[in-house]
């Protein structure tokens, strides 16, 4: 059994209700109670235009890192994310595998830990919450190391529970 770290956005439609609805998801597949982090709401990155909910979740499982990955996308379908071959394209739900223990993987459709975590303060500072002791395998850095040199971004903890 594996502790996987999962991102949760939204930034379409009703944010907070895709967030909840994916931590019921979350709790289905999980083989304990999922630890959730606070909501934050962050800036749109890349060429979205509308501002994110985001949360982190540490849930156990006992499937693979490529099989959670296509229950996560599964989910993400059944919630209405349409799949848009542009980057940064606006999304109902976007659940990512940032961490998986400690391994590190790099297949044609799966890289763990996620490439783009340290330029990612709505991952960072969520994570800092549920798993403040945890270090980066890769790059051997501590969430706080990588928070103080992740690019700035206008990001605020909310006041909903999920």
């Amino acid at each position: 059994m594996e502790e996987v770290t999962i991102a949760l956005g939204s930034n379409l439609g009703d944010r907070l209700t895709e967030i909840k609805r994916a931590g019921t998801f979350l709790n289905s597949i999980s083989e304990t109670p999922v630890l959730k982090a606070s909501i934050w709401e962050s800036e749109p990155v890349g060429g979205a235009k509308f501002s994110f909910l985001n949360t982190m979740a540490i849930i156990t499982t006992h499937l693979e890192p490529e099989e959670l990955l296509q229950e996560l996308k599964e989910f993400e379908h059944l919630s209405g994310r349409a799949r848009n071959p542009v980057r940064w394209a606006p999304r109902i739900l976007d659940l990512d595998i940032i961490y998986y223990g400690n391994r590190v993987i790099q297949v044609k459709n799966l890289k763990i830990p996620h490439p783009e975590i340290q330029n990612r303060l709505f991952v960072l500072l969520p994570l800092q919450e549920i798993d403040k002791n945890r270090t980066d395998p890769v790059s051997g850095l501590t969430l706080d190391r990588l928070i103080k040199k992740a690019p700035k971004m206008d990001i605020h903890k909310t006041n909903h529970t999920w």
